[in-house]
């Protein structure tokens, strides 16, 4: 059984409410777990841009504005 590795995030309280909000009704039982899909999905299609045309200067702003969104950028 292999064992599963871990590191601590720590987001803004303000951001962990609405984060809750958002999870109500979705079947996640923890932030980190919704936070942990959110971040999949993000990459995931970060990634998929970059294999389609590369990463422009407009995919990096796309990128950034989501990532502001989330709370993880000022």
């Amino acid at each position: 059984m292999t064992e599963k590795k871990y590191t601590t995030v720590s987001i803004p309280i303000p951001l962990a409410k609405k984060i809750k909000k958002r999870m109500e009704g979705t079947g996640f039982t923890s932030i980190s777990s919704y936070v942990t899909y959110v971040l999949r999905q993000v990459i995931s299609s970060i990634e998929e841009e970059e294999q389609q045309e590369g990463f422009s200067k407009e995919d990096e702003e796309k990128v950034k504005e989501r990532l502001r969104a989330l709370g993880y950028l000022d």
